[in-house]
């Protein structure tokens, strides 16, 4: 048997959230409005600063499924190039490099994402990975219908796909690596015998911790704003400290 390392996309192998570029695409083809654009752009900010949450994960499949519902699969194949212009400037060169990386060593290298398996497999194949796992909608007669196609690939849904590849393609899952940034993928960590998280949101560093795994840290937005946050306090406390002294 073979070993691999799974990659889980947003916030772990990219910055932020792989569904945004998606959403501008939508929306410069005029498949959504603005609003909800800008709806989206929100929920990409939100997720770069707390992570994923169950409620709105299933939102968003939901959203998409909507979204989609009687659009032939061509026309969403044809976003594909506006997709990849805003995902691949935003992919960590040290993640590209842990993943090559495993690869020279012989294993295998895996995509696993809630997004989209048209979204994975186009990765995969661009950034030269052995594959991508992702959420599958129905096709009826060259379109989508909206509805999904088999488990919805979050939390243990991950693990579902990963152990169909396992059984498929002889993977040992308990020689192989597992990265990730939430604690929505605690299954697919604890799946492997290897779990390394990045990245992590306060629950999954935690926990992280606890488990004695490996943790990388790479999204300075947090940080950054933290920072811009105590600058502004300060200032704040700095003006209003001038002014009572002009008072008295």
């Amino acid at each position: 048997m073979t070993s691999a390392a799974f990659f889980d996309l947003d916030r772990t192998l990219m910055v932020g959230s792989s569904g945004i570029y998606f959403a501008r695409a939508a929306f410069e083809t005029g498949m959504i409005s603005r609003g909800r654009l800008a709806r989206d752009v929100y929920e990409n900010l939100r997720f770069r600063l707390r992570g994923s949450t169950d409620d709105r994960a299933d939102a968003v499949r939901e959203r998409v499924g909507e979204m989609i519902a009687g659009v032939p699969v061509r026309e969403l194949q044809r976003l594909s190039p506006r997709v990849l212009a805003g995902v691949l400037p935003r992919l960590y060169p040290q993640m590209l490099e842990r993943a090559y990386d495993h690869q020279e060593q012989g294993q295998r290298v895996y995509i696993v994402t809630a997004a989209l398996q048209e979204m994975a497999d186009m990765l995969a194949h661009v950034l030269a990975f052995d594959g991508g796992l992702g959420s599958q909608l129905e096709v009826v007669e060259g379109r989508y219908t909206g509805r999904p196609s088999g488990p919805f690939n979050y939390r243990e849904g991950k693990v579902v796909a990963m152990q169909g590849l396992a059984e498929r393609e002889g993977i040992d899952l308990s020689a192989s690596y597992a990265y990730s940034d939430s604690e929505s993928d605690l299954p697919m960590l604890r799946a492997v015998g290897n779990a390394v998280v990045v990245n992590p949101d306060l629950q999954l560093r935690r926990i992280a911790a606890e488990e004695g795994w490996e943790a990388i840290y790479l999204d300075r937005l947090g940080r950054r704003l933290k920072v811009v946050g105590a600058l502004a306090a300060g200032t704040a406390v700095a003006a209003a400290s001038r002014l009572k002294l002009r008072a008295g």
